[in-house]
C-alpha cells in the first residue's frame, strides 16, 4: 500500500458526525477465536477446506487464530482502551450446535454469554452476526447451501441466539457477505466449501437469501427488540473507458455484485438484466420466495474495501491513484461516498451501519510499536467519504472498522494484517498500532464535538 500525505487527514474541518453515531471495530468467529476442538464445538467447512494442501497460504488454519476464545477479556479491555462503543462480532454456529440440526452445544453458547457479560462490564454494545461463512460440516455433507433445507435449519439456529440473547444485543444480521459465500465459495473455489460451479453459486445466493428471509420472520416471532438485518459487501461499478462495452461491463458488474442482493431485498425481484446474463443458471425461485426475502428490515450493513474498475482492456488496472493496499485493491474513498448516495436515492433504505471498512498493510513490529501510517491515512480518507455521504443525504448511523485484530484472513493465511492491533501468532502478544491509538483519538474527539488532526 502507498502511504500518501492526506489533506483530509490533515484538516478536518467539516462538522463532527452526529453525537449518537456508533463508533466500533469488527471481527468473526472462525478468524479470531481458535479453539476449534474444544468444548463440543462441531467442524466447519473452514476446518475441512483450510486443512487440505494448497487451499491456504502457507497451510495456515483457524485451529488457533488469535485465541480470542481464552483470551476474550484481554480482547474487550482493548476495545474499551480504543474508546469504541460497539462490537461486531459473529457466532461461530458450529460451536453452538455442533451438526446444524438437533442438540444445541451448552458450553458454546456459555462462552457467548461470558463474551456478552465483559461487554456489558465494558459499556460495549454488542452487534451479533449469525453467519461468517463457518457453516457446520455435517450440514455440507448434506449439500450445504445448495440443498434448500438448510434455509430452515439456518432459520431454527436463528430463532434460538433470539431467544437467548436477543434482549442482550443490539442488532442481529442474518448473514455477512452472502456474495462471497456464493461466488468465491462456489464458482471461484477460492473459499470453502471450494466448489466451481456457477449454476451452483446462483443457487446457493438465492438460498441464503431464502435464509435471511426465514431467520426474519423466525426472530421476529421471539420479539427479542433487537434491531434485525443483514450484512452486504458492495463496490460501485466504473466503466474503464468511455465506450458501450466498458458502460455495459460495469452495468453487469453492478448486477453480479450489488443488485443481485439488494432487488430481491428491497424489490422483491432479482435484475431481469442479470437473469438474462445468467440463463440456464439462474436461481430457482419458488413460489413465496420472493416475499419472505424482501420482508421489512431494521438496518442495513455495508462492508466497503474498494470499487470494480469494469470492461478495462486485457493487462489494464484501474487508476490507483492513492495506491492500492497489500490485498492488491484500489483506495478509492470517493467511491463510499458516491454509492451510500446511489443505495441511498434507489432503495430508500432502512438505517445503514458500515459494518466493515479497512485495509491490509505490511505491518512490522518495531519493538512495542507499529508504524501503519498508510492505514491511518485510508481511515481518515474514508471516514471523510463517509462524512459527505451522510451530509447527502445517506442515513448512516455507524462504523465498524475491520478488523480490531489481526487475524485469519481467509486463504491468504496470516500473511495479510487488517488490525488496528498486532497480533505475534507466535506468542499471541497484542500490541496496539498507531492507527489504533488515532482511531481512540478520534473517535473522543468526535465525542467532543471537535475537529480532529490526522
Amino acid at each position: 500500500m502507498k502511504p500518501t500525505a492526506s489533506p483530509l487527514c490533515e484538516n478536518l474541518t467539516n462538522q463532527p458526525f452526529p453525537a449518537d453515531f456508533v463508533w466500533g471495530v469488527a471481527t468473526s468467529a472462525y478468524q479470531i477465536e481458535g479453539a476449534a476442538a474444544e468444548d463440543g464445538r462441531g467442524a466447519s467447512i473452514w476446518d475441512v477446506f483450510a486443512a487440505q494442501a494448497g487451499k491456504v497460504v502457507g497451510g495456515d488454519t483457524g485451529a488457533v487464530a488469535c485465541d480470542h476464545y481464552h483470551r476474550y477479556r484481554e480482547d474487550v479491555a482493548l476495545m474499551q482502551s480504543l474508546n469504541v462503543g460497539a462490537y461486531r462480532f459473529s457466532i461461530a454456529w458450529p460451536r453452538v450446535q455442533p451438526d446444524g440440526a438437533g442438540a444445541w452445544n451448552e458450553q458454546g453458547w456459555d462462552f457467548y454469554a461470558r463474551l456478552l457479560d465483559a461487554l456489558d462490564e465494558a459499556g460495549i454494545a454488542a452487534h451479533a452476526t449469525l453467519y461468517h461463512w463457518d457453516l457446520p460440516q455435517a450440514l455440507e455433507d448434506k449439500g450445504g447451501w445448495r440443498n434448500r433445507d438448510t434455509a430452515k435449519r439456518f432459520a431454527e439456529y436463528a430463532a434460538e441466539f433470539a431467544r437467548r440473547f436477543g434482549d442482550r444485543v443490539r442488532t442481529i444480521a442474518t448473514h455477512n457477505e452472502p456474495l462471497c459465500t456464493a461466488m468465491i465459495g462456489h464458482e471461484e473455489g477460492r473459499f470453502a466449501p471450494g466448489l466451481k460451479d456457477r449454476k451452483a453459486a446462483y443457487q446457493v445466493a438465492h438460498n441464503l437469501l431464502l435464509s435471511h428471509g426465514l431467520a426474519m420472520s423466525a426472530m421476529r416471532a421471539v420479539d427479542s427488540g433487537a434491531e434485525l438485518g443483514i450484512v452486504l459487501n458492495q463496490s460501485p461499478a466504473y466503466a474503464a473507458a468511455n465506450t458501450e462495452a466498458a458502460r455495459a461491463a460495469a452495468r453487469l458488474a453492478d448486477a453480479m455484485c450489488n443488485r443481485l442482493f439488494m432487488d430481491p431485498l428491497f424489490r422483491g425481484a432479482y435484475p431481469a438484466d442479470l437473469l438474462a446474463h445468467l440463463g440456464a443458471d439462474a436461481p430457482v425461485v419458488q413460489p413465496g420466495d420472493m416475499a419472505l426475502i424482501s420482508a421489512p428490515i431494521d438496518f442495513l450493513g455495508i462492508n466497503y474495501y474498494s470499487r470494480i474498475w469494469a470492461g478495462a482492456a486485457a493487462g489494464e488496472q484501474a487508476p490507483c491513484a492513492l495506491g492500492m493496499t497489500d490485498m492488491g485493491w484500489e483506495i478509492y474513498p470517493q467511491g463510499l461516498t458516491e454509492h451510500l448516495v446511489r443505495i441511498a436515492r434507489d432503495y430508500t433504505p432502512p438505517p445503514i451501519y458500515i459494518t466493515e471498512n479497512g485495509c491490509a498493510c505490511a505491518d512490522v513490529l518495531e519493538g512495542d510499536a507499529v508504524h501503519d501510517g498508510a492505514r491511518v491515512d485510508f481511515l481518515a480518507r474514508h471516514l471523510e467519504a463517509l462524512r459527505a455521504a451522510i451530509a447527502m443525504g445517506a442515513d448512516v448511523r455507524g462504523y465498524f472498522h475491520w478488523s480490531l485484530l489481526d487475524n485469519f484472513e481467509w486463504d491468504s493465511g496470516y500473511a495479510k494484517r487488517f488490525g488496528l492491533i498486532y497480533v505475534d501468532y507466535a506468542t499471541q502478544r497484542r500490541v496496539l498500532k498507531d492507527s489504533a491509538r488515532w482511531y481512540a483519538a478520534y473517535i473522543t474527539a468526535q465525542r467532543n464535538g471537535a475537529t480532529t488532526q490526522g
